[in-house]
């Protein structure tokens, strides 16, 4: 089954009015980035969705980097009702970032999946293993622990985008080899197919983050089950641009 390549950006705590009037710019004038072709979902500060919702080109498409379940008494916090009235239709889950230095369980995790899907935005389910946990051989444990908790709760697999993001290789400048990261996607597609079904293993799709760049991506991208990038620094750049053309 051909599965059509999927470039999420990521862009973290970062962004001015000026800088990110300046990254729209970028990714619209990307002529030659057939957006029919390629899914591309850029993730901006919760301060600057609207804004890049209504100037981005709209065969490009927009993510919150997080939310919580429901409206009530969050200070500070944004609900999935909030996202989907603005337009939004897709929302990063589960991030590594998240689950350190917010403490986010995977449970935590696989609610705010499930709230999502059952809302009608696409989750983009993060899992993925510290250095400790690579280094005693605790990849394949800790991933499929975390996929399982996703697949305790999602019902429609079509609302569900799988990103593993090795923690050892987010912002340092590490990248699994091609062979270390279809190994990892190549393990979860065939857990989901023991454990899910055969039809949702050919159909979902698995994006791999961690200091994806525009001279890697073109190698990454050739692999089996590798179908697209979760990007965070490059995707903060012209690089991204790359990235993208790398999945036409």
């Amino acid at each position: 089954m051909a599965r059509k390549p999927f470039f999420g950006g990521n862009w973290k705590c970062n962004g001015t009015q000026e800088s990110v009037d300046k990254l729209v710019k970028i990714l619209n004038d990307a002529k030659d980035v057939d957006g029919s072709k390629i899914d591309v979902v850029v993730a901006p500060t919760l301060i600057h969705l609207a804004k890049v919702h209504e100037s981005l080109r709209k065969d490009f498409h927009v993510s919150a980097q997080n939310f919580v379940a429901e409206s009530g008494a969050y200070t500070g916090e944004v609900s999935v009702s909030m996202l989907k009235d603005i337009g939004l239709h897709y929302a990063i889950v589960g991030h590594s970032e998240r689950r350190s230095l917010y403490h986010e369980t995977d449970e935590v995790a696989a609610h705010k999946v499930k709230v999502a899907v059952d809302a009608g935005l696409t989750a983009i389910a993060c899992i993925g293993e510290t250095l400790q946990e690579r280094e005693e051989n605790k990849t394949n444990e800790v991933t499929t622990r975390q996929l399982q908790a996703y697949a305790n709760v999602i019902k429609d697999w079509d609302k569900v985008v799988i990103a593993y993001e090795p923690v050892w290789a987010i912002g340092t400048g590490k990248v699994a080899t091609p062979q270390q990261a279809q190994q990892v996607h190549a393990d979860l597609r065939e857990w989901l197919r023991k454990n899910v079904s055969e039809e949702v293993a050919d159909k979902v799709r698995i994006l791999y983050g961690g200091s994806v760049k525009g001279d890697n991506a073109e190698v990454l991208i050739k692999e089996k089950d590798i179908d697209g990038f979760l990007v965070g620094g490059a995707s903060l750049t012209a690089d991204f641009i790359k990235i993208l053309k790398s999945g036409l």
